[in-house]
């Protein structure tokens, strides 16, 4: 079955001492200056490599490989504009092709705020094909969002309106805090989610449950997101930051390749019938049979310690940042490399 990354031989669990890697980005945005900030207990260094109203951070020290993508648009409450489009686009470009990461961490950094949704101020100055490529642009870039390899975590707190919601749902999870509101607003402007709301929505909460949301445009608080399954977690107020990194973390301690697979086997999984899901668990089960990230997953387990990222990180140096999917080949039973 195509669509399956060859990761035989490969690692990628990160050292706690890891050395931050330079990083050479095509967007032509200067790297800001490193920053030193405290997640609870840790003190972590961030080295900031895009700016504009999309930044990404990437952490460092024990936190390598978690990266966070924060909106900041303050004057617009984060709506969505032309600029804003671009940086999440570059962004999410600049995220899939780095093959350190192995969590993003999705949030704003303007107060009591996630996303307002689109930049109606913008819109009212396009014309209708405008419109209809800017929505378009939007609905691909949430899906290129929801397409990365690695695992994302949305941090919400305050409002997540329109094109805010559909950008969370495009997360693979949520995490809000009490004060949140969302809302999928759209119909009372006489149109619809147009940037997957319709579609994710339901997949998520249920259909019956997703039709009401839209049909009426109602806002629900955090406590009734997270009661419906919208999002995963709801905290007291200020601590969705808190809570979203320490779900990162215990991602980061994970098989960096097993985490990527289990993703894709979920996904590919639910778009198909379950003999189809069961052949594309398989898949991604035997992608990870001969790699170094198993064997020394199976050793720490016997010797019952963490795995070591220090005997990993010469094959870790060797991973191999091909984008080639190699298919498979049944024979009797057994899959085998063509």
């Amino acid at each position: 079955m195509p669509g399956f990354p060859a990761l035989v031989g490969r690692s990628i669990f990160r050292s706690s001492s890891h050395a931050l890697r330079s990083t050479h980005l095509t967007t032509g945005v200067a790297a800001a200056p490193p920053l030193l900030h405290r997640f609870g207990s840790r003190r972590a260094l961030i080295i900031q490599t895009l700016s504009g109203p999309v930044r990404i951070e990437r952490l460092s020290d024990s936190d390598s490989g978690i990266i966070e993508l924060k909106l900041d648009r303050p004057e617009a409450k984060n709506a969505i504009g032309k600029e804003m489009l671009r940086g999440l686009q570059n962004a999410i470009e600049t995220i899939g092709n780095d093959s350190s990461a192995n969590v993003v961490v999705v949030s704003s950094s303007v107060p009591k705020v996630f996303c307002a949704g689109a930049d109606l101020k913008e819109r009212k100055l396009m014309s209708a094909s405008e419109v209809q490529q800017f929505v378009n642009s939007l609905r691909s870039t949430f899906s290129s969002l929801e397409e990365l390899s690695v695992p994302t975590v949305a941090v919400i707190e305050g409002a997540a309106l329109g094109g805010g919601l559909e950008m969370a749902l495009s997360c693979d999870l949520r995490v809000c805090g009490e004060q949140s509101t969302f809302s999928l607003p759209e119909t009372g402007l006489a149109i619809i989610p147009g940037a997957g709301g319709t579609q994710r929505l339901p997949r998520i909460v249920g259909r019956s449950a997703a039709k009401e949301l839209i049909f009426t445009g109602r806002r629900i608080s955090g406590k009734e997101a997270v009661s419906m399954g919208l999002v995963n977690y709801c905290v007291p107020a200020g601590e969705a930051h808190h809570k979203a990194l320490e779900i990162a973390r215990d991602i980061n301690q994970k098989g960096p390749l097993a985490i990527r697979m289990a993703k894709q086997a979920i996904n590919k999984g639910l778009e198909v019938d379950m003999p189809s899901a069961l052949d594309a668990e398989e898949e991604c089960y035997e992608q990870l049979l001969d790699t170094q990230d198993r064997l020394e997953g199976l050793a720490a387990f016997a010797e019952k310690r963490k795995p070591s990222c220090a005997a990993l990180r010469r094959a870790a140096a060797a991973v191999d940042d091909r984008d080639t999917y190699e298919p498979r080949q049944k024979v009797r039973g057994r899959s085998t490399l063509i």
